[in-house]
């Protein structure tokens, strides 16, 4: 029997304000308010409030056959909380049904996995916990920024704890292989992977609502049918989207919402079936491993990172962050550790992209966004310097730390005893 598996991203980053060089040392609030806010109330109405609606509809009207995984970043959830109370209520709604699944991810939805596994590691345990937090779940399955994954971060996210991953099912890894199965890590075969089937994903989130395709208009009849024609050994159909384009990227007046709606109904009447990833994963055995010794993702043609690091201005931004990485963690300053996050976020190297046009870029063009990124980064590595100066190497550093901090804890200790003490001599002195 074939299943489809429907999983969506839900991300917003903290955009910055215009940071011009002479506010370097001189101001340390870096975001734009106003645009954030905007952003994302406008998103809020469009997408997440009537997406989420239709979904819960959808699953109610179905008898519970409906199914279908989130995967929200820690910023999104953020600024949920910020500005729009009423999002995380339907989400935390949804969270209840067993018919929703909620994925794991980096917390600021950051390329951690591309070049500091320590930060990747402390990203995905903070972004486990804040889903615990918010929702009372505890996600099984992964899924990275953007999907991006290689051999070596599958080795990563298996040590996390996690069994099965989402990724894409680009064909210059898969080749004449089929995406439309369960497969493992070429390095860690208990990690099972579900892959992104391409195709029927595009269909929804760039062909639809198309005049100039030659299958428009697609229908819900139209699109499953599709699916049940393909051979009948291929069983997993996994359609990965970006939540936006339920109502956001595709206007409701494109029919998004009603194609949604009647998925579930002509499913049935072709006897296919929906699924969680993690349901799919379980019922599921490897059917062979793929390798991907470069990272991929799921953008572009060249399904790669080049996206977010392809160019000089993206490359330099990305060392220089990772620079301060080690002092950072060693940080104990609130703020401090705040904007690290926000810093993080995969959106920034994005809008410094020189290969194509960005309509998501809040900047004029990719040079202004590298410029304003270095300038916030600036401010941000004199704050870090000035609790821990860069004459300190980071080895000798992290040993003085653990000696105050011991020290403390010794202070502590004794603090106790002599409060014990003191207690005893006063009850000596009653009696």
């Amino acid at each position: 029997m074939k299943t489809i598996c429907f999983y969506f991203q839900i991300h917003q980053p903290f955009r910055l304000r215009r940071y011009r060089f002479f506010d370097i040392g001189n101001s340390h609030y870096y975001y734009d308010d106003f645009q954030n806010e905007e952003i994302f109330r406008r998103i809020a109405e469009k997408c997440y409030i009537p997406a989420n609606r239709t979904i819960k509809e959808m699953i109610e009207q179905s008898g519970g056959k409906f199914k279908v995984a989130f995967s929200i970043t820690g910023t999104a959830t953020e600024q949920m909380e910020i500005y729009s109370p009423e999002v995380l209520d339907s989400f935390r709604e949804l969270a209840q049904s067993e018919n929703v699944e909620f994925l794991s991810e980096t917390y600021a939805h950051s390329l951690s996995s591309l070049g500091d596994p320590d930060e990747f590691r402390f990203e995905v345990k903070q972004h486990k916990d804040k889903l615990n937090s918010l929702f009372g779940v505890k996600p099984k399955v992964f899924r990275n920024t953007e999907l991006i994954y290689s051999d070596e971060i599958s080795e990563l996210v298996y040590r996390l704890g996690f069994k099965g991953m989402l990724t894409e099912g680009a064909k210059h890894v898969l080749s004449w292989k089929s995406p439309n199965y369960v497969y493992s890590s070429a390095t860690q075969p208990q990690l099972k992977l579900l892959l992104k089937n391409d195709r029927f994903s595009e269909d929804l989130s760039v062909r639809f609502g198309d005049y100039s395709w030659n299958e428009y208009p697609l229908t819900a009849d139209k699109y499953i049918s599709w699916i049940a024609q393909t051979p009948e050994t291929e069983k997993i159909f996994s359609i990965f989207l970006n939540y936006e384009v339920l109502g956001s990227m595709k206007a409701a007046e494109t029919g998004i919402f009603d194609f949604f709606k009647a998925l579930p109904k002509y499913a049935e009447k072709n006897g296919i079936t929906f699924s969680l990833p993690s349901e799919a994963l379980e019922a599921n055995k490897p059917i062979s491993s793929i390798s991907v010794p470069y990272p991929m993702s799921w953008v572009d043609e060249e399904k790669d990172c080049s996206s977010w690091l392809g160019n000089v201005l993206q490359q330099e931004a990305f060392r220089k962050i990772n620079e301060i990485s080690e002092r950072v963690r060693l940080c104990e300053d609130r703020r401090i550790r705040q904007d690290w996050i926000y810093l993080q976020s995969s959106d920034h190297f994005y809008y410094m992209n020189t290969k194509h046009y960005n309509m998501f870029s809040p900047y004029d063009n990719p040079y202004d966004a590298f410029n304003n990124y270095m300038n916030v980064l600036s401010d941000f590595i004199l704050r870090v310097e000035a609790q821990y100066p860069s004459s300190v190497d980071n080895e000798e550093l992290n040993s003085l730390l653990t000696m105050i901090r011991n020290q403390s804890q010794e202070i502590e200790q004794l603090q106790k005893q002599v409060e014990t003490l003191q207690k005893k001599t006063k009850t000596a002195k009653k009696g």
